[in-house]
């Protein structure tokens, strides 16, 4: 399943901000932080497991999950990329921008001086 199809619901973003802070919790826990019914939360969770963002361990009748940090280095390293691409081309834009304004700088500068003979 796709990582990013996964994030998309803002439950499941939830879910994921709880793990990033509690570092791991059961999934009763997790159910007791959101007003739907535990079967929705189990669903949530399926994804997320599916799409590989989370990690889940059986200790005796609980299920413990926490992030898959290897998953999220996965998101922050794409996410790295686009952003090193768009600054990229912001940064040709500015250099061409710098020497369109040059140009009209000397248009205006010749402007003037004939302006002033």
């Amino acid at each position: 399943m796709d990582k990013f199809y996964a994030l998309a619901e803002p439950t499941r973003r939830k879910i994921i901000e709880l793990l990033a802070s509690a570092g791991e919790l059961s999934a009763t826990e997790i159910c007791a932080k959101f007003s739907v019914s535990p079967q929705a939360i189990s669903q949530h969770l399926k994804v997320l497991r599916e799409a590989g963002l989370v990690q889940v361990e059986k200790r005796a009748q609980q299920r413990i999950y926490r992030i898959n940090p290897v998953a999220m280095h996965e998101l922050e390293d794409w996410a790295r990329n686009l952003t090193e691409l768009w600054n990229q081309r912001f940064e040709a834009l500015d250099a061409l921008l710098q020497v369109e304004k040059q140009k009209l700088n000397q248009v205006n500068g010749r402007k003037d001086e004939d302006d002033g003979r």
